[in-house]
């Protein structure tokens, strides 16, 4: 049999025995953010409905109205829109509303849902149910089209349809919920890759008859790119130049750090800098970018001379590369001479090395992901002499440019037991006699 509204401003919450004064959406007096309300799927929850009406002869006749469970549904009456405000608790499940309330001072007189909208505005994350006249079914087709999941008629309610109707739009609620997020989800990840594809350049190696080769993994889970850098670009003499760095950390903060310094390298290159005088602009960059003090970056950089068979080479706090040749095993180049990593010494200086590559080589920068995975079980890290071995054994097994990278990755993951906790860069240039 139909009950009238109650008029009791709180039901007790079912978990902690008295109601919550505090609004859902509207001000409080700290910033600690609110519990979304949803249904749990548990039958132990109870839903509770909050009827917003204003007419105190209590012609709004709400049926009794039973869950999933058979459980009562509790409900809560409100005469305006400042009493629903403080009846908004977190327990809160549904809304509805009736369209004749009166307007207020906060909402535009010449808006029929004025207070609809107020409503909305009030309890974004509420599924909110319109109550209309039976005649006025445009009227409530709008109410949804501005933003409730269903309308309802006044003089037609009964127990069944209020309580399916309350379920679905709770229901609803929730999938437009989930869709907005995902929807939020792929417009983040779309930016996040468009930042990221920065790290991931196109070597600008035209009239080059060097080939080249990259491997990249990302230490951060879910990541395409941390805070590793590479770039190689030939400029207008014929050299070839080539560089990797690493920024300290590996978060999205890194990676749009390490952007930056790729895509100043570039420029500050192809603008005919290098050696001490690049890397001190790149400092320079570094230090007006960077979000605190303590970053820096470490930064490899290789000219090979147009003929092919010597190069300039820098090291920033950088490992040295490792070059290999027929004949020759694979080897580290000469390191006595490693400057500072960039962001660390203000006024700091790196010499420049050169070096004899030959007539056939090739040549392997990579950031320390690649040399400070553990060994097994064990304490030990494969560090650079484990990691030259492993690249002798696999020159010597025919392995060749991306499948040598390939090949060098994986084994790395494989003696650390899983996944690397840091990012990892390799790249590799080869030049045939």
């Amino acid at each position: 049999m139909p009950v009238p509204i109650p008029r009791q401003r709180a039901i007790p919450a079912v978990e902690s025995g008295q109601a919550q004064a505090a609004p859902l959406d509207g001000p409080s007096k700290d910033d600690t953010p609110r519990k979304e309300a949803t249904v749990d799927n548990n039958a132990a929850t109870q839903l509770t409905l909050l009827v917003i009406e204003d007419d105190p002869g209590g012609s709004t006749v709400v049926p009794e109205l039973l869950d999933p469970a058979g459980k009562p549904i509790r409900v809560r009456t409100a005469r305006n829109l400042t009493e629903a405000e403080r009846l908004l608790t977190d327990d809160v499940h549904c809304i509805l509303l009736d369209l004749a309330l009166p307007g207020s001072s906060r909402t535009a007189d010449d808006d029929e849902l004025a207070v609809l909208r107020h409503v909305l505005e009030l309890a974004p994350r509420h599924a909110v149910l319109a109550l209309t006249a039976s005649g006025d079914a445009e009227r409530g087709a709008e109410a949804v089209r501005v933003g409730a999941q269903d309308y309802l008629f006044r003089d037609e309610l009964d127990g069944r349809l209020l309580s399916r109707a309350i379920r679905y739009a709770v229901e609803r609620k929730r999938s437009d919920t989930a869709e907005r997020r995902l929807a939020e989800g792929r417009v983040r990840a779309q930016e996040n890759r468009r930042l990221e594809r920065g790290l991931l350049p196109t070597p600008l190696l035209e009239g080059s008859s060097l080939r080249f080769a990259a491997r990249y993994r990302p230490g951060r889970s879910r990541a395409l790119l941390g805070g590793d850098f590479y770039d190689v670009v030939r400029t207008p003499d014929g050299t070839v130049h080539a560089m990797i760095g690493d920024v300290c950390g590996h978060g999205p903060d890194e990676a749009a750090l390490g952007v930056e310094l790729r895509i100043a390298w570039r420029a500050l290159t192809l603008a005919g800098l290098c050696g001490d005088e690049l890397l001190g602009t790149l400092q320079e960059v570094l230090e007006h970018e960077r979000s605190d003090d303590e970053i820096f970056a470490t930064l490899c950089t290789v000219d090979i001379a147009p003929d092919g068979r010597r190069a300039g080479l820098c090291l920033a706090g950088h490992p040295a590369p490792l070059v290999a040749g027929p004949g020759r095993p694979a080897r580290l180049l000469p390191y006595d001479n490693n400057g500072p990593a960039l962001g660390l010494l203000p006024g700091a200086r790196w010499p420049r090395m050169q070096v004899e590559l030959g007539a056939e080589w090739s040549l392997m920068l990579y950031t320390d992901g690649l040399i400070e995975g553990h060994i097994g079980q064990g304490r030990e890290r494969l560090g650079q002499d484990g990691m030259v071995s492993m690249i002798r054994r696999q020159l010597s097994e025919g392995l060749r440019g991306e499948e040598l990278l390939r090949a060098a990755v994986n084994e790395v993951r494989s003696l650390n037991g899983g996944e690397l906790a840091d990012d990892v860069a390799v790249l590799l240039l080869d030049r045939e006699g």
